[in-house]
């Protein structure tokens, strides 16, 4: 198998430039070009979609998964154990780096939108130019690019004018889907109806059920799946049921105990992976008190993270960072702020607020329904911030209310802390690093913390991946463990149960789904 890590790459200086980079493994992106008169494949989701189709708006999991059966990428990522950064080639058939600030793309040939329009690289350059703006709600890209059109079939992603590598792009080339050029050009079309080179076209969308059919000119060959349906169900309970009744044929995010009923019935099947998502406590430090990080690393302090493992069982595991294991730079944070009521205590009254007094009530928001436990262990966060002098309140939602109230705002974001789960089909860190924690974006938390930027930007700008790798490790995943503007509870490990009988599904670590060869 021939296939490019970043243990390969990391051998390339960023600075010598012509690096041809090797080629990476497509053996199993190849499907039958026979049509199949197959089955339609009804998942049952955890989250919604958002009824704005174009990519750029959101940042809403239950849609990357829509689009993930829709779209196209340059290449994707598996993330799999112990070669996470691996990428495989998908409307990208190669790339190089040229110089320090030039990343070139050569394309595949033969491959139509759906609605018929030739793929090629009129589209990647809309796609990336206009993701790139720093208007756009998702903000995936680490600043703007400019994207050069050598030939149909060719592009260069430029970043000299914006003072950061373009190696970023070679993880980012994994995660973001492609649209066709002329949609860009006309946000009302991008936006009413996803369009683009994936195994599924999207049919309809009647209320929580979208429905997409089997593209038959798919260029790896027809589906054998008849279509895909994606159906939200924000219940844990009733996704389990009616998985077990015959209603749908692979459902996610289970309880440990409904996984547990589940996997003693011969006729399905559980599948669990150590996911790209981190859970984490995040902290409004936009607003008293948690604008101190003084008081933001005590809360950290007063949590028992080994207590919210029980509670979790096979649903997590321990990780000690920001970012997933399965992420490119991952280290046991060294000073992760681990369980410590002294140390909660000294920070407290060092902050003014000896063993809580002077406080303001705190509430904390989780959902009940889109992740495993929330409620369960949020109920054991609040006793534990409780036992310290944090006057905290826990304050339940159903995901569709969580959820509008998730993202800061001017003044601060809803309540004082949110719980929430962040999963990105890359092992590129900085889509939730810089995501989070840099001042340009500060999705949750509303910080502004120059030395915290400093540290950011210079991870991005590093001159080799090697570079890259040992400042996230000895200083920014450290600084951010340091400065606690959320607090990572531990890795989701992604359980979905399904049909004994489906064959061919591959799941990403973010619980995207490749249903381009799967069959029942």
């Amino acid at each position: 198998m021939d296939t490019l890590s970043r243990r390969d790459f990391a051998k390339l200086s960023v600075v010598g430039g012509l690096a041809t980079l090797p080629i990476l493994n497509t053996d199993w992106l190849v499907s039958s070009a026979e049509a199949k008169d197959g089955k339609e494949l009804v998942f049952l989701s955890s989250e919604a979609v958002t009824g704005n189709w174009d990519p750029t708006s959101h940042t809403n999991l239950g849609q990357l998964t829509v689009e993930g059966f829709i779209y196209g990428y340059l290449t994707r990522a598996r993330m799999q154990q112990p070669d996470t950064d691996e990428l495989v080639y998908e409307l990208a058939t190669s790339y190089k780096l040229l110089d320090p600030h030039t990343l070139e793309f050569k394309l595949r040939e033969g491959v139509l939108f759906h609605d018929g329009k030739p793929f090629g690289a009129e589209d990647v350059k809309a796609t990336y130019e206009y993701g790139s703006l720093p208007d756009r709600p998702a903000q995936w890209y680490p600043g703007r690019v400019d994207v050069e059109v050598v030939d149909p079939l060719t592009v260069r992603l430029k970043t000299a004018k914006y003072g950061y590598p373009a190696s970023l792009y070679i993880y980012l080339s994994s995660f973001l889907p492609i649209s066709s050029a002329k949609d860009v050009a006309n946000k009302t079309t991008l936006s009413a109806r996803p369009n683009g080179t994936g195994p599924f076209k999207f049919a309809s969308q009647d209320g929580d059920k979208t429905v997409m059919v089997a593209n038959d000119k798919f260029f790896k060959g027809v589906p054998k799946l008849s279509g895909v349906r994606v159906n939200y169900v924000g219940d844990a309970t009733t996704r389990a049921l009616s998985l077990l009744s015959g209603q749908a044929d692979i459902t996610e995010r289970l309880e440990n105990e409904q996984a547990q009923d589940i996997g003693k019935n011969p006729a399905f099947v559980l599948r669990k992976s150590v996911s790209v998502e981190n859970k984490y406590l995040f902290f409004r430090c936009s607003k008293p008190p948690f604008n101190d990080p003084r008081v933001r690393l005590a809360a950290c302090h007063a949590i028992n993270r080994s207590s919210i493992l029980e509670v979790m069982g096979e649903s997590g595991v321990k990780s000690s960072a920001h970012i997933s294991p399965v992420k490119f730079g991952y280290i046991d944070v060294p000073e992760y702020p681990e369980f410590d009521p002294a140390k909660c205590q000294a920070l407290l009254a060092e902050a003014g607020f000896p063993r809580g007094a002077g406080l303001p009530e705190l509430e904390y928001l989780t959902s009940d329904g889109r992740y495993p436990k929330t409620k369960e262990y949020g109920e054991v966060i609040t006793a534990m911030l409780q036992a310290q002098g944090f006057p905290v309140k826990l304050t339940v939602m159903e995901p569709a209310a969580w959820g509008n109230l998730l993202y800061d705002r001017p003044g601060g974001g809803a309540g004082h802390m949110i719980d929430c789960g962040w999963a990105t089909g890359s092992p590129e860190p900085d889509l939730v690093l810089r995501t989070h924690f840099h001042s340009s974006s500060k999705r949750i938390t509303g910080i502004v913390d120059k030395e915290l930027d400093a540290s950011l930007d210079k991870e991005r700008s590093a001159p080799s991946l090697d570079e890259r790798k040992r400042v996230l490790q000895q200083e920014t995943l450290p600084m951010i463990a340091r400065k606690a503007p959320a607090h990572s509870l531990f890795t989701s490990v992604f359980i979905h149960a399904q049909r004994k009988d489906i064959e061919g599904l591959f799941i990403y670590p973010n619980g995207v789904m490749d249903a381009s060869v799967a069959n029942i």
